[in-house]
């Protein structure tokens, strides 16, 4: 990558390529220089676990031993552990996910079991959140997209196992199933849709893609289930 922004490129290969299942070796953390704000429209692929919080100048990143977080005001990354984390190798299917919370926070899945862990933006303390479900109480669900929509103000998570969409309320204490035509199976990733790519023909907030495909998630006005629509040119935004 050459485009006249070194610190900029070098930021970039950090966050992408410190991922779940290991990635490339990481050195020091992103230069003080480094335009964070630039890179968070900056697309990722499915399996890449990170979020860039321009607002804060920080970018989080999702390692199989926890989260690493990176401060532009401070010279060094932080590593933040997960109390209890279960999670298996994307040999058996999607990844667990991390996203950003409105004020800051990250919070983070697991693909084994539908319980968040919860980091607090100021402190870094870690809270570790089990959510009752109102259905599939049968299967091992875990959430391998995780999202925060400004939209509808909450969390969404998707189960790339069983292709289900869930809504996370507030307190982080249960999780709603919400309906969908038919299964996506093999979601692995799940964001949001910037609303300037929003318009009659892609209404949705939400999108998700799988490794071979992208479709927007439309919700019916009681927002208890959603319509699948493809999403054709894959600029699903960042979640």
């Amino acid at each position: 990558m050459s485009n006249g922004k070194p610190a900029t490129a070098r930021a970039i290969f950090l966050a992408a390529c410190m991922l779940a299942s290991g990635g490339c070796g990481i050195g020091a953390a992103p230069s003080q220089q480094t335009n964070i704000a630039s890179l968070a429209p900056e697309p990722r692929a499915p399996e890449a676990r990170y979020q860039v919080d321009a607002a804060r100048n920080r970018i989080w990143v999702l390692t199989d031993d926890g989260v690493v977080l990176y401060d532009v005001k401070t010279p060094k990354k932080i590593a933040i552990p997960l109390p209890d984390w279960v999670l298996v190798g994307k040999t058996y299917g999607c990844l667990p996910d991390l996203a950003l919370g409105p004020k800051g926070e990250a919070v983070v899945t697991s693909n084994v079991v539908p319980t968040l862990w919860r980091i607090d933006p100021e402190t870094l303390a870690v809270s570790v959140h089990p959510l009752a479900l109102d259905a599939d109480t049968d299967k091992d669900v875990g959430f391998s997209g995780l999202a925060y929509s400004a939209e509808h103000g909450a969390f969404f998570a998707v189960s790339g196992a069983h292709g289900t969409l869930w809504r996370i309320d507030p307190l982080f204490t249960r999780a709603r199933k919400i309906g969908l035509p038919e299964p996506i199976r093999n979601a692995c990733w799940l964001g949001t849709r910037p609303r300037g790519q929003q318009s009659i023909q892609r209404p949705a907030g939400l999108c998700v893609r799988t490794p071979e495909e992208v479709w927007d998630l439309h919700f019916a006005p009681s927002q208890r289930s959603a319509y699948i629509i493809p999403g054709g040119d894959g600029s699903c935004g960042i979640g």
